[in-house]
């Protein structure tokens, strides 16, 4: 077996953020509202949790595509510059950079104005295998929404990874244009590929129709996923085996911004497997994580380091319920 150079390969989805700063309410038509600040950053699922990981201090490559344009040439550079290997990074030869622009309105819910782009154009050929060889874990971030990289592609993408000893973590981006038939489909054969599941609650709802998150977290374990982690938003997150589950409260944090916290969860998340942490001690490490994502503008910049981090759930225990299972 080959040395493993990386610990963590990202994989998926690739965005051009532009944050407005938050907002005591939408501008009216034709209105100029004055704002504090506008900042253009790196976004999208595979970029967020690779950029998390890096401030982590964990050798990260990210597998994604952008089009051939100055968004695509920042997102690059930029993910170069905060130390994540973009070797994996191809372009499209038709398709734009993805592009979101983000509206947070204070006591309110963010806004979303996006182009998926070149994140369609993104298949199996685009993949460089021998990245994934080289590390230690492998994080999809944005599946279902990645039309070419379809669930054959996929399950070929994680056997490989298996072989080669390399763990695997996937998380979802559910389509509100795909029929519930369709999304279990898109699971069944890659769930007894995948090592964590990430769906949050709402991805899980319409993935199994279960409303109540244990149910939830049952059904997917019955495909064969080995732990399954339903984050909850405000109400924590989720985490089952075949045996046993520990269900923690979110963190309670002064949030500026919700964008990224996800990603930022699974980041953490990916820490504590590389560590080999015992299920409860990775939750709260990963809640801590996506908890300090809120605490400023932008998908990753108010993200915990690891001393930080280890401080803060020290000096907050989570609670957990734990169930065992027969």
């Amino acid at each position: 077996m080959q040395p493993r150079r990386y610990d963590v390969v990202c994989l998926g989805v690739l965005v051009a953020d532009m944050f407005v700063s938050p907002m005591a309410r939408l501008p009216a038509a034709g209105e100029l509202l004055a704002v504090d600040d506008i900042q253009f950053d790196v976004g999208g699922c595979a970029a967020n949790t690779a950029l998390t990981l890096t401030k982590l201090d964990r050798p990260v490559a990210l597998i994604g595509k952008t089009g051939q344009d100055a968004f695509g040439s920042f997102v690059t550079q930029e993910l170069a510059r905060r130390g994540v290997d973009t070797q994996g990074i191809r372009t499209s030869a038709h398709l734009p950079t993805s592009k979101t622009v983000i509206l947070p309105v204070k006591g309110d819910d963010r806004r979303y104005v996006h182009t998926f782009g070149a994140n369609a154009d993104l298949q199996l050929s685009d993949i460089d295998t021998n990245l994934i060889a080289q590390s230690r874990l492998l994080v999809v971030g944005g599946y279902l929404a990645l039309p070419k990289l379809d669930p054959r592609a996929l399950r070929q993408l994680f056997e490989f990874a298996r072989r080669q000893g390399v763990l695997t973590v996937l998380d979802v981006v559910v389509p509100g244009n795909v029929q519930a038939a369709d999304l279990a489909d898109a699971l069944a054969g890659v769930l007894p590929y995948t090592d964590v599941f990430m769906p949050n609650d709402d991805e899980a709802q319409r993935l199994t129709g279960e409303r109540e998150p244990q149910r939830q977290a049952e059904a997917f374990v019955a495909l064969g996923c080995q732990t399954v982690v339903i984050t909850l938003g405000e109400h924590g997150a989720l985490a089952r085996t075949r045996h046993a589950s520990y269900q923690a409260p979110a963190y309670a944090v002064e949030a500026v911004d919700y964008s990224g916290a996800g990603d930022a969860f699974a980041g953490g998340f990916a820490y504590g497997l590389l560590e080999g942490w015992p299920l409860p001690q990775t939750l709260a490490f990963a809640s801590a994580i996506g908890a300090s994502c809120c605490t400023q503008l932008g998908c990753t910049a108010g993200v915990f380091r690891v001393p930080e981090a280890l401080a803060y759930v020290a000096a907050h225990p989570l609670p957990l319920d734990h169930q065992e299972f027969a």
